[in-house]
């Protein structure tokens, strides 16, 4: 068990034999083909040796990101991207070894990833964790005892994004608004299992969402089953941003400020908020690659993204925006973008994203622990196939 900002956190189920053994196992039958020619060919016009291969979500490989690390070292970061963290760790285990050099994950995958020998021990004077804000600087899914195998790059908090022109700041206090009448038929769902059903597990009242009895578990199907009639589709990614534009989705519980701060932007009428039953946060971390063959060039790809300038432009990726850990990465982006770090609320002179751990709020997304990723993954196809 471990204490994290005043509260006890089982971070077990990261371990759990029977979700590792059989995650591992059957990674292929829960990402089918994805893994299908997953090695990255070099860049043209750059040698194999200048090519740094990164596994990660979409859009970390974009030029506003990686240019100066590729100016300063030479090289081009070719990027392999993924959506949720089965197909993430289906690429890693169908993939020939050396296929990458780093590899971004979700916090909550880093603990598998060491398990099956993925990626290597780091050492931890090598990244300013120092300048993290003290609730990152030792955060648990990172570490094995006193082993770093990762370091965070990004992180938001998980709630629910909803119109502003169909609901008020007062409707969405609670989830118990997913099932109102005026929103029948234009709830979304990103489809991927974690998210959402994390976030109605503590709708059903489950102070740790993740690690639930088997009761607590037919509850909460239950409730997922529950708001079926409410649904207006199963989105990917970069549908969620068209569906809430267009109206299709009034409501999208499961995401947050990743999804909203853009289309705000553009003038959306959008917003997030964490209701009173609490939000997951997601948390995606950067290691090496234990097959890699350029390891010094994969160490200082992160500690790029640590540094303050890195995770100033990790902030405002243009494919989704993101917190940062590194208190130096917020000074740059209120420097620099003021405006910008007004909207992730990475101030320091008014409320921001960290006083949300002082109000109890956050839980930091786990897979299941007392029961396997496969029962909550054929929970969600169930819940899409009604």
């Amino acid at each position: 068990m471990t204490e994290f900002d005043g509260k006890i956190t089982d971070f077990r189920g990261l371990l759990h034999p029977l979700n590792r053994r059989r995650f591992l196992q059957g990674a292929s039958a829960l990402a089918g083909a994805a893994a299908v020619g997953a090695a990255n060919a070099p860049a043209p016009g750059y040698a194999d040796d200048k090519v740094l291969n990164l596994l990660s979500w979409p859009g970390h490989g974009d030029p506003a990101f990686v240019k100066p690390f590729e100016d300063k070292y030479g090289v081009k970061v070719v990027a392999k991207e993924y959506v949720g963290g089965e197909p993430m760790l289906a690429l890693m285990n169908q993939s020939p070894p050396g296929s990458f050099d780093v590899v971004l994950a979700d916090a909550e995958y880093i603990h598998m990833l060491q398990e099956g020998g993925f990626i290597d021990k780091m050492n931890p004077a090598d990244y300013p964790l120092a300048d993290y804000w003290p609730e990152f600087q030792h955060f648990p899914p990172h570490w094995v005892g006193e082993d770093l195998y990762s370091v965070m790059i990004r992180f938001g908090y998980l709630g629910i994004a909803y119109r502003t022109d169909v609901l008020s700041a007062q409707d969405v206090e609670s989830y118990k608004v997913l099932w109102d009448e005026k929103i029948k038929g234009k709830v979304g769902f990103f489809d991927w299992y974690l998210p959402t059903m994390g976030c109605l597990s503590l709708y059903d009242g489950n102070s740790k969402p993740f690690d639930i009895s088997a009761d607590a578990f037919d509850k909460l199907k239950k409730t997922m089953f529950s708001l079926k009639p409410q649904a207006s589709g199963f989105y990917s990614m970069a549908d969620q941003f068209s569906m809430l534009t267009n109206g299709t989705a009034a409501a999208i519980p499961g995401i947050g400020d990743w999804v909203v701060l853009l289309l705000q932007k553009n003038g959306v009428p959008v917003s997030a908020t964490v209701p009173k039953e609490g939000g997951i946060q997601w948390t995606e971390s950067m290691s090496i690659v234990s097959s890699s063959t350029k390891k010094d060039l994969a160490k200082a790809f992160i500690q790029y993204a640590s540094s303050p300038e890195g995770q100033a432009r990790s902030a405002i990726l243009p494919a989704y925006w993101a917190s940062i850990p590194n208190k130096k990465g917020w000074e740059v982006l209120n420097k620099e973008h003021p405006a910008d770090a007004k909207a992730l609320r990475l101030t320091f002179d008014e409320r921001n994203v960290m006083d949300e751990y002082k109000d109890g709020k956050i839980h930091i997304r786990q897979t299941p622990v007392q029961q396997s990723i496969e029962d909550w993954n054929d929970a969600w196809s169930e819940f899409k196939a009604m």
